[in-house]
């Protein structure tokens, strides 16, 4: 079932839901800048907020990439991991070009995350882009907390992310 959210005020789906609090998140294999894959493994043993975005090239996708930035050096065993479809190495550079040093950034460019997690925007001028939403899930990869941001041109919610890995 599609998830409605909005673009500006324009009503805009997605392909699904968010995975539900409570259960465990599935695989991924994502891309770094590197062009190294990332799967779940890599990230095995630690509590994970997932900061996803339809592409770092928007103002408040950038944004959102540097307050966890800010915020994740000072988290206990979390990794922060932005996901968007941005190509790996406009990823490289944003993160260069910010410092962005204390969190993952990762794409989502030949992978199913997207669909997998269900954050796949359905419709709209961003069709095939990432929702923006946050998903976190403990050391044992159970999900503990997850917001659809309801309008994609608002951030996120750092505080209740934050507070979920606390």
């Amino acid at each position: 079932m599609a998830t409605t959210i909005t673009l500006k005020g324009n009503e805009v789906h997605t392909i699904g839901t968010l995975p539900a609090v409570g259960t465990t998140i599935r695989d991924f294999a994502l891309v770094d800048s590197g062009l190294n894959v990332k799967t779940l493994e890599n990230f095995e043993g630690k509590k994970k907020i997932f900061n996803i975005f339809p592409s770092v090239d928007t103002p408040v996708c950038a944004a959102s990439a540097r307050e966890f930035n800010e915020k994740a050096s000072a988290l206990d065993n979390t990794v922060v991991i932005n996901v968007s479809k941005d190509l790996p190495f406009a990823l490289g550079r944003f993160c260069a070009a910010e410092g962005l040093d204390n969190v993952e950034t990762l794409s989502d460019f030949r992978g199913s995350f997207g669909d997998d997690y269900e954050v796949t925007i359905a419709d709209s001028v961003f069709k095939g882009l990432l929702s923006r939403a946050v998903i976190v899930a403990d050391e044992n990869n159970k999900v503990v907390y997850t917001q659809q941001v309801s309008e994609i041109a608002d951030q996120p919610n750092y505080e209740a992310a934050l507070s979920a890995v606390r």
